[in-house]
């Protein structure tokens, strides 16, 4: 490979230094979120209000993310098969110049293919996990 020098030593920790500090401020932010509803319900303890179960777990649960992973599933199927699709084609015109580019970059599409499969799949099976527990609910 030869020597790369400083510059691609900086890159590379520039890049690794990013990745940790998405990291650590997507923790943070649950942290904040997460602290922030406990001062709610805590303020409202401490008002004297009435209090009933529904509107703590209302207050907890607020913005807590889809109850329904089957739709997330999909939601990232619908991302990642169109990617994998891009890639490939990426990967058919950079052989077109480079040969040696083009089986690795058709490896990676296909096994972003598959993620996409094994997510469509998911979303499936979730789907109906939640229609067994709505037709129980129902008897």
């Amino acid at each position: 490979m030869g020597d790369l020098g400083l510059g691609a030593g900086l890159a590379s920790l520039a890049f690794w230094g990013f990745i940790a500090a998405v990291s650590v401020a997507s923790i943070w932010d649950g942290v904040r979120k997460r602290e922030a509803k406990h001062e709610t319900v805590r303020r409202l303890i401490e008002s004297g209000q009435p209090i009933d179960q529904e509107l703590i777990d209302k207050v907890l649960m607020q913005n807590a993310g889809s109850r329904h992973y089957d739709q997330d599933f999909k939601v990232t199927a619908l991302w990642i098969l169109p990617v994998a699709v891009g890639l490939a084609v990426f990967g058919y015109f950079m052989g077109q110049a480079f040969p040696d580019v083009l089986v690795p970059l058709l490896s990676v599409s296909a096994m972003l293919a598959c993620f996409g499969v094994g997510f469509l799949l998911a979303s499936k099976i979730a789907a109906r996990w939640y229609q067994e527990d709505k037709d129980s609910a129902l008897r």
